[in-house]
C-alpha cells in the first residue's frame, strides 16, 4: 500500500474524533430521555451510547455511562426511576461515549464489569490519529471485575447475561442480553442507524463483526427488543438486513481490491451508495467503512 493511500485511510478512521473535536456538544443542553421497555427495564439517552438500566428491589444494574459531564443527569433520571442505589455498571467497549462517565460512578461506590481487553485500553489507550498518546484513565474508572467468558447476574427477577464478542467493533466488546425481558443490548458492533464501525485500532474486526451479528440473529426470537449502541430500538429482522448489507458491501470492496485498486480509488467508487437512503446517518460513516472494509481485505492479500 503506497503512502497516500494510509493517508487516506488514516483520514477516514479519525472523522469520528475531528467531529468530535470541531464540534463537542454543549452538555449542559443536553435532556436525558427515559424510556421504559418493560416493567423493570429501561432506556436512557443523552448524548452518547445509550444507556440501559435495570431497576428493582435488589438496586440499580447500568448497562455503559456516556460522557463524565452528564453523569449527574443521568444519576437523577435513575432516582426517578428507582430509590435503590445504582449497584453495577457494564460496560460494553471502550470508547469515551459509552465509558466516559465511569469514574464519577465508580466514585458513588458503583461496581464496574467489562472485559479485559477494555479495561487494558483504558490504561494503554490507542494513540489518536496524530499518533500522540490519551493519558490513562483514572483508577476509579477502571473496571473492578473483568472476564473472558460469560457471565450471569440474577437480581430483580432477571438473568442479566454478559456475552463476550470477540474483535468485532473493538476487542473488548459485550452483549447485554435480559433474558426475561427478551432485551438485547449490543453496544456498538450494531447500531440501527450508521453504517458499522470496525475500530481497528482498538482491535476490531470485520469476521468478529459478522460474527457476534450472527449470534443475535441465532439468539434473537421474534419479538426480541434488540437496543443498538446508537440508534432506535429494532427487531431481529433490521439485524439480518444490516448483516446482509455488510456481506453486500464486502463482496463489492473485494472485487475492487482484487483489480489492484488504492483505497482512493474504492471509496470514490461508492461501493455502498445504494444503501444511503437504508442508513439514516450515512454520511461519513459510509466513506469511513468503506475505507475499513478496504483495510481488512487488503492486510489479506
Amino acid at each position: 500500500m503506497n503512502r497516500s493511500s494510509l493517508v487516506v485511510l488514516a483520514a477516514l478512521a479519525a472523522v469520528p474524533v475531528a467531529s468530535r473535536a470541531q464540534g463537542q456538544p454543549d452538555f449542559s443542553k443536553v435532556e436525558i430521555k427515559t424510556t421504559k421497555i418493560t416493567s423493570n427495564f429501561y432506556t436512557l439517552e443523552g448524548q452518547g451510547g445509550v444507556i440501559g438500566v435495570l431497576a428493582g428491589p435488589d438496586g440499580v444494574l447500568m448497562v455503559d455511562s456516556q460522557f463524565a459531564p452528564l453523569s449527574g443527569k443521568i444519576v437523577a433520571a435513575i432516582k426517578q426511576i428507582s430509590d435503590k442505589p445504582i449497584r453495577f455498571l457494564i460496560n460494553t467497549h471502550v470508547h469515551g461515549d459509552h465509558t466516559g462517565g465511569n469514574e464519577n460512578l465508580g466514585k458513588l461506590g458503583v461496581t464496574i464489569f467489562a472485559r479485559e481487553q477494555l479495561r487494558d485500553r483504558l490504561i494503554h489507550p490507542a494513540p489518536a490519529a496524530n499518533g500522540s498518546i490519551p493519558p490513562s484513565a483514572p483508577a476509579a474508572a477502571l473496571p473492578l471485575v473483568t472476564y473472558s467468558g460469560p457471565v450471569t447476574f440474577h437480581m430483580n427477577g432477571e438473568e442479566v447475561r454478559l456475552i463476550p464478542i470477540p474483535r468485532a467493533h473493538t476487542d473488548g466488546d459485550t452483549l447485554v442480553r435480559f433474558e426475561m425481558s427478551d432485551v438485547i443490548m449490543t453496544g456498538d458492533f450494531y447500531r440501527s442507524i450508521q453504517f458499522p464501525n470496525i475500530d481497528r485500532a482498538n482491535g476490531g474486526s470485520l469476521n468478529g463483526m459478522l460474527d457476534g451479528l450472527a449470534y443475535i440473529i441465532g439468539q434473537a426470537g421474534p419479538n426480541t427488543k434488540i437496543i443498538p449502541g446508537h440508534g432506535p430500538m429494532v427487531d431481529r429482522n433490521a439485524v439480518i438486513a444490516h448483516r446482509d448489507m455488510i456481506l453486500g458491501i464486502r463482496d463489492r470492496v473485494a472485487k475492487l481490491v482484487d483489480q489492484g485498486q488504492t483505497v482512493e480509488q474504492v471509496v470514490a467508487a461508492k461501493p455502498a451508495a445504494d444503501y444511503d437512503g437504508k442508513v439514516q446517518e450515512a454520511g461519513t460513516t459510509r466513506d469511513r467503512f468503506v475505507g475499513q472494509l478496504y483495510a481488512e481485505l487488503k492486510s489479506t492479500k
